[in-house]
């Protein structure tokens, strides 16, 4: 049977009374086909969220409506597994599995995502096998992310993705991670790794019907829009005890404000629809955005640290360098898929962003 997540906001309740509501549905449920699994409950900010299977939305509407009269603002399907990455729970809490006991925990998570890339700083030397993308995720990365709290999110993505209960934690997880991989390189003498990290912060169930999409989304932009050895935050991580973590690691941290999300959010939605594509070039891509090419520049510079058409050709570069890793074809098919007009111009800009040729890349991995 399928499972939703709904959202309820403007709610004017206590835990105990979203207890008792949770109660109500368990007591009508079977009546609607429905399950009642469990439920989160943010006190401060009135937002509740219920896990609930059942054969279709309208049940999940009609079992609230007639249990408590809480008609949910919105409905989405989920997965199971999903939710318990996220979450860390598909059902109601041990303790809480008595009518006396409440559940006043938020789903509000803050979303770690790291993409990292493995540098090759000495081919002579080098030994796939001691250091690599791998290692670092399981030996550094993964640690990190037990250590302060999260839960590694295991879905098809290119990099790493984790959830936390706490924006510190995560923030420090963050930072542990950057330290970690620093010392790390400061040990290897053939080869560097860059973790390039986004953090973002949401709920479940927000604007669009992808369970935490809009968060995820952003958490990976962010990431994406990092330079080397950069943690990129959104703007709900501007609190006093963030704001204490960044004031002793400047050199690690960049905070964005709304209207920075706002625009990353437009620049990646265009580039990662176009970056492939060779024609493509800045002034396609000022007509997309809606700014003049000066505008456009002074934005993206400010933003990202490049120019409009170095962030195109380091985000394909970028692209590039992970098909290298996963073995997706030749050294041509490559410079093609990843929108450059001829494999020459691309291992000479590869050359120029990396230290060395994708050739010599592509063997050294192997």
């Amino acid at each position: 049977m399928p499972l939703y997540m709904d959202r309820h906001d403007g709610l004017n309740a206590t835990a105990k009374s979203l207890a008792e509501a949770h109660q109500l549905d368990l007591k009508v449920q079977n009546k609607f086909n429905c399950k009642a699994l469990t439920y989160w409950f943010d006190e401060g900010k009135q937002i509740a969220f219920c896990l609930i299977e059942a054969p279709d939305k309208k049940a999940v509407e009609e079992m609230h409506r007639n249990s408590h009269g809480l008609v949910p603002n919105q409905i989405i399907e989920v997965q199971n597994d999903i939710v318990e990455y996220f979450l860390g729970r598909i059902s109601d809490p041990e303790s809480v599995r008595h009518k006396e006991q409440f559940i006043n925990e938020t789903a509000f998570r803050a979303i770690l995502y790291v993409d990292c890339k493995l540098l090759l700083t000495n081919l002579k030397s080098f030994k796939p096998n001691r250091i690599g993308i791998s290692n670092i995720i399981i030996n550094l990365i993964r640690p990190e992310i037990t250590e302060h709290d999260g839960i590694e999110v295991k879905i098809k993505s290119e990099g790493l993705m984790a959830s936390f209960t706490s924006i510190t934690k995560s923030l420090q997880c963050a930072l542990k991670i950057q330290t970690s991989i620093n010392e790390t390189n400061r040990k290897s003498k053939s080869s560097k790794v860059i973790a390039s990290i986004g953090l973002s912060t949401g709920y479940p169930v927000e604007n669009g019907n992808d369970f935490f999409g809009e968060t995820v989304l952003l958490s990976k932009r962010l990431s994406e829009v990092a330079n080397e050895g950069e943690i990129v935050v959104s703007n709900d991580f501007r609190n006093e005890q963030v704001q204490k973590e960044i004031s002793t690691s400047k050199r690690f941290i960049k905070i964005i404000n709304p209207s920075d999300e706002k625009f990353l959010n437009q620049l990646m939605e265009i580039t990662e629809k176009i970056w492939n594509d060779e024609e493509f070039n800045v002034v396609d891509f000022s007509k997309q955005i809606g700014l003049s090419k000066a505008q456009l520049y002074r934005k993206v510079t400010a933003l990202t640290g490049y120019s409009p058409n170095e962030f195109i050709n380091t985000y394909r570069l970028n692209k590039a360098l992970k098909l290298i890793e996963r073995k997706y074809g030749n050294i041509s098919e490559i410079a093609f898929e990843t929108g450059f007009s001829t494999p020459s111009y691309f291992s000479k800009c590869f050359h120029k962003k990396f230290g060395i040729l994708p050739s010599e890349y592509s063997s050294a991995i192997a």
